[in-house]
């Protein structure tokens, strides 16, 4: 399984508007900062709006800001907004239909829900909040998880 670059950038943005203290963020100057194309900008923060993981405001002040906390958001949660269900075979993924003709008897069906379910607590324990890298020190101060504590 390998994330699409549109999850790595998704990442980024999140990151960057954790970074505003709840101040909207046009696309314009996401895709500035970012040094993105203004296109990708404007489609990651539409999936992400419609993930339920950002908010848009219209208007002179408007824009984008987190929907909840980044320690509140998960990979996971970034994860389905941009690719969709984690499903690392099509035995668990709900969305397909019986693309496998052994699937009804298969005994390694069980093994893979396990296997799956998994990954997906794994991607649900790490929050934004932990994944934000060193470099991102420009946008703010990063605090980790264990000064928080």
């Amino acid at each position: 399984m390998k994330l699409s670059r549109l999850t790595d950038y998704a990442v980024i943005l999140l990151t960057k508007l954790s970074f505003g203290d709840g101040e909207p963020a046009s696309a314009a100057r996401l895709s500035e900062d970012l040094m993105l194309p203004q296109p990708t900008v404007s489609k990651l923060l539409k999936m992400l709006t419609k993930g339920n993981l950002v908010l848009s405001q219209r208007g002179a002040s408007g824009g984008y800001t987190l929907a909840r906390g980044a320690d509140a958001i998960s990979i996971g949660d970034v994860i389905v907004a941009i690719e969709g269900p984690v499903a690392l075979t099509a035995c668990v993924d709900d969305s397909e239909e019986d693309v496998c003709g052994v699937q009804s008897f298969c005994g390694m069906r069980g093994n893979w829900v396990v296997v799956n379910a998994a990954v997906n607590e794994a991607l649900n324990k790490v929050t934004l909040a932990e994944m934000a890298p060193a470099w991102m020190n420009m946008f703010g101060p990063v605090e980790t998880v264990a000064e928080k504590a």
